[in-house]
């Protein structure tokens, strides 16, 4: 049945569309709960170290997910998992708007990071497919899909708080936008089911996962930037109330323009030095917030993390479903999951270290991760 509803052959422009939309809808997703965080905090009546526990739900989600995604995806290809496991995170995100205590939204972010390691995993599959089908790298302009999703979802998110609009009524509208675009484009996804095969778990070897210490240092930049830039803004800045979401619409906006970019600069002056470059403006802009934490300094801060983050995943992952040691779809799930993890334990270290000191000392960490992109990406060959 799933073979019959989709073409035996899809044009390259039409698969490049339809994985496109899936980064799109994925980002959408986790951008509408990321500019929610504060107003889900503050009905619930969580501090910092509390928000931070309850969030650590999301990566001990992802760790239970790796070793189903892993099986799942050599059973039934990239394509039906996610196809699958985008609709559970459209609709997970919606119970988030539910939850009524901490226990019942640790539970939601439970199912909530379980499905988007798998999304993250079959997605950038279709991903690394769809780039072989091409004579230049596009892996950035996929990404950058995914944080302009970002972007538009913090836009919306600033809306819906101006208009006083809850959580729930909010998730339930982009809840409803992704089913729809999921049934839109899953019939021009490719169908890799049969190409697949191998071990479930596989050992990267020193290269990969030298690759994937760079981007879980650079992601947990990401994850630090979506769940706390707006609560940095609203308890540290102190801005008007509409302006609460304007640091995290810097950074979403920087970082997808960025990635739109990423490709040709890193064939122009090489990856290692948009490594470099990229990790410096991150530890650049993030310690210029907190040493000015006001509105403009602030916002040009956040911007510049942006424009430091964009390129070094898709980078990374394009460099990986280039190994010559593994498959490329196997590879890149090894490198991903060790990124992504950095990007689902980031909410948790920065409550943690805000409970025991401050916002702006956790923010000071951060910026260490992108010190340590730099150092780790001048002593890998790359």
């Amino acid at each position: 049945m799933d073979s019959a509803l989709q073409p035996l052959t899809i044009p390259r422009k039409t698969l490049r569309i339809a994985v496109g939309a899936m980064f799109f809808m994925a980002g959408l997703c986790f951008a509408s709960w990321a500019s929610r965080i504060a107003s889900i905090q503050q009905h619930l009546g969580l501090s910092f170290a509390g928000l931070g526990g309850v969030l650590s739900a999301l990566p001990i989600g992802l760790m239970c997910s790796l070793p189903f995604s892993g099986w799942v995806i050599t059973k039934i290809g990239s394509r039906r998992l996610l196809i699958i496991s985008l609709a559970v995170y459209g609709i997970t995100l919606m119970s988030l708007g539910l939850a009524q205590n901490s226990f019942q939204l640790v539970c939601c972010l439970l199912l909530f990071g379980f499905s988007s390691n798998a999304v993250n995993i079959s997605v950038n599959t279709q991903a690394v497919a769809t780039e072989q089908l091409y004579n230049k790298p596009i892996m950035a302009s996929f990404h950058g899909l995914w944080s302009l999703a970002g972007f538009t979802g913090a836009g919306i998110g600033t809306f819906m708080i101006a208009k006083g609009i809850d959580p729930f009524r909010h998730f339930a509208i982009i809840s409803i936008t992704i089913v729809i675009g999921i049934v839109i484009a899953a019939r021009s996804l490719k169908n890799d089911k049969t190409a697949r095969s191998g071990p479930t778990f596989v050992m990267p070897d020193s290269s990969l996962i030298k690759l994937g210490v760079i981007a879980f240092c650079s992601m947990i930049c990401e994850g630090a930037m979506f769940d706390w830039s707006t609560i940095y803004f609203r308890d540290i800045v102190h801005p008007d109330k509409a302006l609460i979401g304007a640091g995290y619409a810097c950074f979403m906006g920087a970082m997808a323009s960025g990635r739109f970019v990423a490709d040709w600069f890193a064939h122009r002056f090489g990856l290692k030095r948009i490594l470099q470059i990229s990790g410096s403006l991150t530890a650049i802009g993030l310690l210029t917030a907190v040493t000015f934490p006001y509105l403009w300094p602030a916002m040009g801060g956040f911007l510049l993390v942006g424009v430091g983050v964009s390129s070094v995943v898709p980078m990374v992952y394009s460099a990986a479903g280039k190994s010559k040691t593994m498959a490329p779809g196997v590879a890149l799930a090894a490198v991903s999951t060790i990124g992504f993890s950095g990007f689902l334990i980031a909410p948790s270290i920065i409550g943690f270290i805000a409970g025991l000191a401050t916002l702006r000392a956790s923010f000071i960490l951060i910026a260490c991760m992108g010190i340590s992109v730099v150092v780790v990406s001048s002593k890998t060959k790359l």
